[in-house]
């Protein structure tokens, strides 16, 4: 379906800033760069939960705890989890605190982890096999979500079914599904055109100053509506651009008034 003229335009302004700030030394701060650390797909999609999961709260609190929890596990994730317990990680993380998580939190994700990757080998396995099973990336996310907990809920974890937008797992999705100069990638198998914009304040407020949303909460229905306008851009990637678009108003040197300024002569009326 061809592009309307105003969504043409719009298109071509997030290309722009995609060319323009889609750039890995723009990354910091942002826990993706933790990634950045991994060479082997089996540590970094550790990495990627670990560090997604906490990325809750002030940033720099964010990159804090997420370092605290990967340095303790030295230069392979994969190999700690593996010869590790959770008894043994409940009382190495007993100091750790990151808002309401615990290092309780901490340890139980860590035990997930054991358990799923010993039932199926990587994460992203088991992601690909529920994908197949339920028929959509939410429900395999869901599936993952409710394996690492365990039967215990998780400040950690989250799960769509239950009507969150989930935005630190679909964080997590977009690192490891995409692949470009910032997205490491890693996972294959899954499909980009599923993924859902990782719904955090800042897009959910550049998203209501361009008319994406009128909705009054950043939720999982939010986050489809938001996603479906992206779609309608870039079916193959709908959240090709969430990188570029969040670095405004994340980093000190890039505001959001300066992005909003960007987008505005291309901005996309939802009922044109």
């Amino acid at each position: 379906m061809a592009l309307s003229a105003r969504r043409k335009r719009l298109a071509e302004a997030f290309e722009t800033i995609y060319e323009l700030y889609n750039r890995r030394e723009l990354v910091h701060p942002d826990p993706l760069e933790f990634l950045y650390r991994y060479d082997r797909v089996e540590d970094r999609e550790i990495a990627a939960l670990i560090a997604s999961s906490l990325a809750y709260g002030r940033v720099t609190m964010i990159l804090k705890s997420a370092a605290c929890v990967l340095d303790a596990m030295g230069s392979s994730p994969r190999a700690f989890i593996e010869s590790g317990s959770e008894t043994a990680w409940r009382e190495q993380f007993a100091d750790f605190r990151h808002r309401f998580t615990s290092g309780d939190d901490v340890a139980a994700l860590l035990g997930g982890i054991k358990r799923v990757i010993g039932k199926s080998g990587l994460l992203g396995e088991f992601l690909r096999s529920s994908r197949r099973a339920c028929g959509t990336l939410e429900g395999a996310l869901d599936a993952l979500a409710e394996e690492l907990e365990g039967g215990r809920k998780n400040s950690l974890l989250c799960r769509p079914s239950l009507g969150s937008a989930c935005k630190r797992h679909f964080l997590m999705l977009r690192w490891m599904v995409r692949h470009d100069e910032v997205d490491p990638g890693g996972w294959l198998g899954l499909d980009p055109a599923e993924l859902l914009v990782p719904l955090d304040t800042h897009m959910y407020s550049v998203c209501r100053s361009l008319r994406f949303t009128r909705r009054a909460s950043a939720d999982l229905k939010t986050a489809r509506e938001i996603t479906s306008v992206f779609a309608s851009l870039r079916p193959d990637d709908p959240v090709r651009y969430d990188f570029a678009l969040t670095r405004f108003g994340i980093r000190p040197d890039m505001s959001e008034a300066e992005l909003i300024k960007l987008c505005t002569s291309a901005r996309h009326e939802r009922n044109e």
